[in-house]
């Protein structure tokens, strides 16, 4: 964690769905937090990891951030320390909010959500209503009983539709994204094979995407060695061929925050001052890898002779 790391006291964990917890966090003092906007998530240290949860309260709530975990059967411990260890008055750490999956402005929106994915579009949705923008929201699940917030999705001034496979099958895609109308967005969250679902039936210019993990990616070739300049560490690496920048960092002994180590996360987001990055996250935009001003060094690599960074 980073200097502006917030020490926070577990107020409150609530029973959303089965399997999934809501956990909402307060200042031991009662402060108010950092503000964020909807598609914020938050790092958390729990069980000796450091995790990603997209925060799915209310942004006009300054002294709660609200998080929802799901008891995944693969934890590698971050959600299982959550659901066995984790209780009301303990403390821990977390980041700052950090926004890689904005709201942006638009006419319109549709949501689609699976499992545990509906946690950012939660907050997405209740902002478009307060926007008064039209939205419709297709939420799928295992079971109904799986489903977390729906009551609370209900009771907002939208269109949503709860899909529970058991009950109705996989969401119809199809059906959801037709004919969008223009000036509507499509914001995603969910498991890979609904993303590359949606993915393949949106023009890429109206998604935006949130996930979970990154999806396999055949490159064929060899990675080639470079040099990076770590500016403020005064520092210069050789980054092998099968290594990262991240690794290679870490190696010289410099203090790099890091989570995934997948390019989904953003915890390793550094500013590029002069080169040109191989961008290979999942988690930029296209513009926002044109521009060349921040890569994420646990898996871009460098397109030019050598990658000066902000290190």
């Amino acid at each position: 964690m980073s200097e502006n790391s917030l020490r926070l006291v577990v107020h409150r964990m609530t029973w959303e769905a089965e399997g999934v917890l809501s956990v909402e966090l307060v200042h031991p003092d009662g402060k108010p937090l950092p503000a964020w906007a909807p598609g914020a998530h938050l790092d958390v240290q729990v069980g000796g990891h450091t995790r990603q949860y997209s925060l799915c309260g209310d942004p006009q709530s300054v002294g709660v951030y609200r998080i929802g975990v799901l008891n995944e059967p693969a934890s590698r411990g971050g959600s299982r320390h959550v659901h066995t260890l984790l209780r009301p008055g303990q403390q821990v750490t977390v980041s700052e909010p950090r926004n890689h999956f904005a709201l942006e402005d638009a006419e319109g929106y549709v949501f689609v959500a699976g499992g545990i994915g509906i946690t950012p579009l939660l907050a997405m949705a209740r902002e478009a209503s307060r926007r008064g923008a039209a939205w419709r929201l297709v939420y799928g699940g295992r079971t109904r009983g799986s489903m977390a917030f729906t009551g609370e999705l209900a009771a907002l001034d939208g269109d949503v539709v709860v899909v529970p496979q058991d009950e109705h099958g996989h969401i119809d895609l199809d059906a959801a994204l037709a004919e969008l109308p223009g000036g509507t967005l499509v914001y995603a969250c969910g498991p890979e094979p609904l993303l590359t679902a949606v993915e393949q039936r949106c023009p890429a210019q109206r998604l935006r995407l949130e996930r979970f993990a990154a999806p396999v990616v055949e490159r064929t070739g060899d990675d080639a060695g470079f040099e990076v300049e770590c500016r403020a560490s005064g520092v210069t690496l050789d980054v092998g061929a099968g290594t990262s920048i991240l690794e290679a960092a870490e190696a010289a002994g410099l203090d790099v925050r890091s989570s995934c180590r997948d390019g989904i996360c953003g915890s390793c987001e550094t500013r590029v001052l002069d080169g040109a990055p191989d961008h290979r996250d999942f988690l930029l935009s296209e513009a926002e890898h044109t521009a060349n001003a921040t890569m994420m060094i646990c898996v871009s690599r460098c397109a030019s002779a050598r990658l000066v960074l902000d290190l």
